[in-house]
């Protein structure tokens, strides 16, 4: 189905692209320093999930649709991007139920529905995830082969690779919570997590 010609490539570049720090990334270190690994897990399946529809419409040529239609596709980034940067501020703020409580014994919980959908928007309205996809998948498609059966095993691979990285940035930022996680570090881990919270929503808005 696939060669181990083409693996030995495909396998080391989305190796290399999942582990370059991004917006997806970041995301993931964020919630792991406000909810702790196995609340972020909700959003990596989000994150996966929109991955996961992302690369399938590339390799289907369904991209080239979207990137006729930029009025919507922006739409939809801004809104995203948007409510993103509002949760940084809360979370900045030391506010909302991302944000990490003074009494580092009472955590606080964002809706499981909600981190799906963050990590969802994220990986769906990033622009560059797109053009990445467009740009990398289809050359590893053999044309001779059934296409579909490829397609699923690429994208089977792609997802366990992207899940190997967000778990590892995601037990990064836990860690950095547990380093800092003194009552008076509160404040300014809270300060970190929305700087870069605010990041990922520009990020998405102007990416």
């Amino acid at each position: 189905m696939i060669t181990l010609s083409v693996l030995s490539v495909f396998v080391p570049t989305f190796l290399l692209v999942s582990l370059t720090p991004g917006m997806c990334m970041t995301l993931a270190m964020v919630l792991g320093m406000t909810q702790g690994v196995r609340r972020t897990l909700w959003m990596m399946i989000g994150e996966l999930v929109g991955v996961g529809l992302v690369a399938v419409a590339a390799g289907a040529g369904v991209a080239t649709l979207m990137l006729r239609q930029p009025t919507l596709f922006a739409v939809f980034k801004w809104v995203g991007g948007a409510y993103l940067a509002y949760l940084g501020v809360m979370m900045w703020r030391s506010r909302g139920r991302m944000a990490i409580p003074d009494d580092l014994e009472s955590q606080g919980r964002a809706g499981r529905r909600e981190l799906a959908m963050q990590g969802f928007v994220t990986a769906v309205a990033n622009p560059k995830g797109w053009a990445f996809f467009v740009a990398l998948l289809p050359p590893f498609l053999d044309a001779s082969r059934p296409l579909a059966a490829q397609l699923v095993a690429l994208v089977a691979i792609i997802l366990t690779i992207e899940f190997g990285a967000l778990l590892a940035y995601a037990t990064g930022g836990q860690t950095l919570r547990h380093l800092l996680g003194q009552a008076d570090k509160v404040r300014l881990l809270n300060r970190l997590a929305g700087t870069l919270m605010i990041g990922v929503g520009a990020w998405l808005i102007l990416g």
